[in-house]
């Protein structure tokens, strides 16, 4: 199916990302339930036949039930560092955790977190800590790798050229400050005759040191040895100081390192540093150790304010942030003077401030009208505004060098000349492509995957080195086995290994379903690569979106700066026809004879349940041939009547009832394994052991160790469309209960629907809003800059 029948780049889900934090306890934010709902009317369906005939129409009467909400840890709401002094930080639950993943990923509203992070690490999990300091090591080599770049080319990369008044000064404190030219506060110095502005002696704020355990940015990250003893039994004293439970001491030291207690006691809003801790839990923390000390303006608070700010729209998808957003939200959490404060963030190197848009504000104001009067000295029309230039931007340095070694590995690539060892090969679209660059965008469907693969094949009978990366173990199933990971081509653990150089050795790189790559793991991908390869980026832009930071294939076709293969193969059958309107906004009735796509209406939360467990169990395996073993459920949320928990619960006490012997679980259950954040295995459990429990996923022996239980492992039967990009079972059947509506949107319902072979089922509960979310709700946009500085790099393609 050609990119005529799917959605355009901008369609991309944010997500953000994984990456959820966990290890304090949020507030939940389940939306209410619709309530119950009629009987579907038949345009509110999204084609094919109505109700399964094999199906029974009892119901369970069940009504939708709304979740509890979660109260926010420090009494409901922010609060200004010199109140409360008496309340302690609460210790994280594993109710905290799943209310964590439903407020901010699992819900997946619009407008939400893309990310799932069902099954992310607890920030007391001591396990954690190599993780987290493997990837600062990696950061650091990243670091002086562009560094030295930037040396060479003579300078750093230009942003902000055209900034003038407060931006301006902005900009000129972090280039002052990066070059060695002044210190952080000359800036800031009182003028003659002025009083000296009170400053907190709190040492200048570090560089940000890992916040989970996401993929660096770096080929080939060396962990290091576990926190010690001695560190944690230390920084666990000062968090019971401080009223702080002891159990955020490992996760502690794996964001500030082993002298994370006397960083605490200095600055003990550095806190915010481990995953999952809140302002309002911070500011506890800190009026406990300061007492009188502690006031709402603190330099360190609000330094600490911002950078977690950034860190939580990294979230959700952002690399940065407008100035404006981050000023709002210091004035929410009571900063007194939020203009101030992120003067001081800039100038201490907190985070970064860029201005990428293109040409001068002035030219962009005029456009087709003609030339606007020329502004006086603060860039201002003394006769009226004129059109604001692009936005100043934060950021932190992290997901900065990650873009901009990304964008300068890119460019590298598109400007490698023709490669004539191609041109032996049948002349097919793609081939001529890579032929003439060595970076290609390939989009379209499922059918449209066997397209790179079989450009693949021509590469090795041409005697080249090509390697076909995939995101999954599932994923490298489906293609064979001469396909690897990302994961495991960037580690050594799979594919050709390294040259002399330490780069990749290939000839030919095809990342398949590129719009799941965030800006960490492609600049780390892309760094490898050696010069004269050729990336193929192939994906499919209409679906869900990168669990990390960034939108790196979005923003790649948005850019136009290397050749765009659109595939014109339509994926097949009832199912592809279905999917490939959802695409462009349509949800279209499609003929479904061998009972493709099923609708099963449903009034509420409880029948919905009901007949998920049925179709499952019963008329999916005797109607469509399809075991069970074989099917997947896919909802929107974890939590509600009708979430994974609720199904999950339902569908193993039909298909594997037992007691759980093993922290929950028996052998023969259906799991959701999250080995690292954002990503999600599918498997069964084995058996238990002192050493853990046993699963196989995708045909591999794995064991979770006994503590990372609870963390990573959930039941499987139900996964959210999130945990699902990237796979495809024979049958699927999407639940889409009344409570359900605020969750959906175009990608979303694309991608769910997008996941059956063979067979669809819909339960579908939300009456109007499934097609209202299909032809009005596209994916949530993401701040990132890499689109800009591709351009800024490159000529668009021709």
């Amino acid at each position: 199916m050609g990119d005529a029948g799917r959605g355009t780049a901008d369609n991309d889900e944010p997500t953000s990302a994984e990456r959820r934090r966990s290890g304090a306890p949020q507030p939940d934010a389940d939306p209410s339930p619709a309530g119950p709902t009629e009987r579907t009317a038949p345009d509110g369906r999204p084609a094919g036949a109505e109700a399964d005939p094999d199906t029974d129409r009892e119901s369970s009467g069940a009504p939708a039930q709304k979740e509890e909400s979660g109260v926010e840890a420090a009494n409901g709401g922010p609060e200004t560092a010199s109140e409360g002094a008496d309340e302690a930080v609460p210790v994280p639950t594993e109710q905290d955790q799943d209310q964590d993943e439903e407020q901010d990923e699992e819900q997946e509203r619009p407008g939400a977190p893309a990310a799932d992070t069902s099954g992310t690490e607890a920030a007391a999990d001591a396990g954690a800590v190599s993780e987290a300091q493997a990837e600062l090591a990696a950061q650091r080599e990243l670091r002086e790798r562009i560094e030295r770049r930037k040396a060479e080319r003579g300078g750093p990369v230009t942003a902000g050229a055209k900034l003038s008044g407060t931006a301006a000064d902005l900009l000129a404190a972090v280039r002052a400050v990066e070059s060695g030219d002044k210190h952080g506060g000359a800036f800031f110095e009182p003028a003659p005759g002025e009083a000296p502005a009170a400053r907190s002696a709190a040492p200048v704020r570090e560089p940000q040191a890992a916040r989970a355990a996401r993929s660096a940015p770096a080929p080939r990250p060396v962990a290091r040895p576990a926190a010690s003893p001695e560190a944690v039994a230390a920084t666990g004293d000062v968090l019971r100081e401080g009223g702080a439970p002891e159990a955020l001491a490992a996760g502690a030291v794996a964001a500030l390192g082993e002298q994370a207690a006397g960083v605490l006691r200095e600055d003990p809003w550095q806190l915010l540093s481990v995953p999952g801790v809140r302002p309002e839990q911070a500011d506890g923390f800190a009026r406990a150790l300061l007492g009188d000390a502690c006031a709402p303006e603190d330099e360190r608070r609000t330094n600490a304010l911002v950078t977690w700010r950034l860190e939580s729209a990294a979230l959700e998808g952002h690399t940065a942030l407008a100035v404006a957003a981050v000023r709002g939200a210091l004035a929410e959490r009571r900063v007194p003077d939020p203009d101030g404060a992120l003067e001081r963030a800039i100038a201490e190197g907190a985070v970064l401030a860029f201005q990428d848009g293109p040409g001068d504000p002035a030219e962009q104001a005029a456009g087709e009208d003609g030339p606007v009067p020329d502004p006086d000295e603060d860039g201002q029309d003394p006769d009226g505004p004129i059109a604001e230039a692009a936005p100043v931007l934060l950021g932190l340095d992290r997901y900065a060098l990650a873009e901009e070694s990304l964008a300068d590995g890119l460019a590298r690539l598109a400007r490698a000349g023709a490669d004539a060892r191609w041109e032996a090969a049948d002349p097919t679209e793609l081939v001529r492509a890579v032929t003439a660059s060595g970076l290609v965008a390939h989009t379209g469907g499922e059918a449209a995957r066997a397209e790179p693969v079989a450009l693949a094949r021509a590469a090795a009978q041409l005697g080249l080195r090509p390697v076909v990366a995939v995101h999954g173990e599932h994923g490298r199933a489906a293609v064979g086995p001469a396909a690897v990971t990302v994961t495991g081509l960037l580690t050594d653990a799979q594919g050709p290994g390294r040259d002399a150089d330490g780069a990749l050795a290939l000839d030919l790189l095809v990342v398949l379903d590129a719009q799941l790559l965030d800006v960490e793991g492609a600049a780390m991908l892309v760094e490898s690569l050696p010069d004269g390869a050729r990336l193929v980026l192939s994906g499919d832009p209409g679906q869900l979106g990168a669990a990390g930071a960034g939108r790196v294939f979005g923003d790649l076709l948005a850019a136009a700066v290397c050749p765009r293969v659109v595939s014109r193969t339509p994926d097949p059958g009832p199912i592809g026809e279905l999917v490939s309107g959802i695409g462009v906004g349509e949800l279209t009735r499609v003929e479904a004879p061998g009972k493709e796509v099923v609708i099963v209406p449903v009034r509420d939360a409880g029948e919905a349940v009901h007949r998920t467990v049925q179709l499952v169990a019963d008329s999916v395996p005797r109607a469509i041939g399809v075991p069970a073993d074989r099917t997947q459920v896919i909802t929107v949320g974890h939590g509600g009547s009708a979430g994974t928990r609720a199904l999950n619960a339902a569908l193993k006490q039909r298909l594997n009832p037992g007691p759980g012997r093993f922290a929950g679980f028996d052998p023969g259950d259906r799991v959701a394994h999250s080995p690292a954040p954002g990503r999600t295995v599918p498997g069964t459990v084995v058996s238990a052991d002192a050493e853990g429990l046993r699963l196989e996923c995708a045909g591999e022996r794995v064991t979770v160790p006994r503590e990372r239980v609870a963390a990573s492992l959930r039941h499987g039967w139900a996964l959210t469309a999130h945990q699902a990009v990237g796979l495809r079972w024979p049958a699927v059947v999407v639940v889409l209960p009344g409570d359900a509506a605020p969750g959906l949107s175009r990608p979303w319902v694309y991608t769910a629907f997008s996941r059956g072979e063979r067979h669809l089922s819909v339960v579908h509960g939300v009456d109007q809003a499934l097609p209202r979310a299909v032809a009005e709700i596209p994916a949530q946009p993401r701040t990132t800059r890499l689109q800009g500085l591709l351009t800024s790099l490159l000529e668009p393609a021709g």
